[in-house]
């Protein structure tokens, strides 16, 4: 034991645990096991430990806080995705740092200095970044404990869904209904952030139907903004077709809102006229009553931030794949 004063570092040894399992203990947070806690308070009362202010970051060196790194916190899978992610850290004791990749270059900019970055912070959750894509692992940008949400990233732990086969779910569903000339509204790449999303969504599509031996007209396939005015501006191309689609699946349930709004400005009525598939199941979708691929964005997020905890007390990386079910509600139906 150190000389003086007994401290947290002292129960951690004693015990053969972490400092951070150790201050999350006597603190009554959660992510403690129960034995764990127990065998923590009595060493802490064996030992005469009396807490200090600021002494569990003085202790053992760390900052208490998680970096949260995203392309844009006001679109809604990174929103929802914090709240779930914030509720675990809060209750764990630990800050958030947020940094916003917003404007062009932000993204090089973040990877080029990660390291100066992650001198604030405890361990990292990467909300879409996408680092992958530059070549390197975690190792090369990161020296802390990281989690990648929505991609593979070699060194970290990582949370994704397969896209490609939620998106061929979701044509599958259209084509068990009868139909066969189904749109795709395709989200672009977005600016700044690479992405194979989009590429993913559209294989699934194509997938789906060409299981089903059904054509894959490439004028069936319109790309629009990830909003509800590019799904609008979508539905209008395709329905300026001489042989419109009788269904449509959208690449996010925001572009399927605008599809349902333009459809209603021509006197389409959905599902009767046009079906309709979103992606994500937003906040929304249940009202709008929108049959949809379900993304448990919150949940994602509580496991991610959770995943951290894990790291920082050296628990191994692991890769989790979540299922993305298909949420069947009133805008899809039989053709005819």
């Amino acid at each position: 034991m150190s000389s003086g004063r007994p401290t947290i570092k002292d129960i951690a040894r004693v015990t053969g645990v972490s400092v951070a399992t150790v201050s999350r203990a006597l603190r009554d947070l959660p992510y403690v096991a129960p034995e764990t806690r127990s065998r923590v308070v009595e060493a802490a009362a064996e030992l005469q430990y009396e807490a200090h202010p600021q002494a569990s970051r003085l202790v053992s060196g760390r900052t208490w806080t998680i970096g949260v790194v995203a392309p844009l916190f006001g679109t809604w899978f990174p929103f929802r995705a914090l709240g779930g992610i914030n509720s675990v850290f809060a209750g764990a004791g630990y800050d958030v740092l947020i940094s916003m990749m917003t404007a062009p270059g932000d993204r090089r900019r973040f990877l080029q200095d990660a390291r100066s970055f992650c001198r604030r912070v405890d361990g990292l959750v990467l909300i879409d970044t996408f680092v992958s894509l530059e070549g390197g692992s975690a190792d090369a940008f990161f020296d802390r404990p990281a989690v990648a949400v929505g991609e593979r990233l070699d060194g970290a732990s990582s949370i994704t869904i397969d896209n490609r086969a939620a998106a061929r779910r979701a044509v599958e569903h259209l084509i068990e209904l009868g139909h066969t000339r189904i749109g795709l509204v395709a989200g672009p790449p977005l600016p700044d952030l690479p992405t194979p999303v989009p590429e993913q969504r559209r294989i699934g599509y194509e997938d789906a139907l060409r299981a089903a031996g059904l054509p894959v007209d490439p004028d069936l396939a319109v790309r629009g903004e990830w909003t509800a005015s590019g799904g609008a501006a979508a539905l209008s191309s395709l329905f300026d077709l001489t042989d419109p689609p009788t269904a449509v699946f959208c690449m996010s349930d925001e572009m399927a809102f605008g599809v349902m709004r333009a459809a209603a400005r021509r006197g389409l009525a959905v599902p009767e006229d046009l079906s309709v598939v979103g992606f994500d199941d937003h906040d929304l979708a249940g009202a709008m009553g929108l049959t949809t691929m379900r993304q448990a964005v919150d949940e994602m997020g509580v496991r991610a931030a959770a995943t951290v905890l894990g790291l920082i007390d050296g628990e191994p990386p692991t890769d989790i794949t979540w299922e993305v079910p298909l949420i069947v509600r009133e805008t899809t139906s039989t053709l005819g």
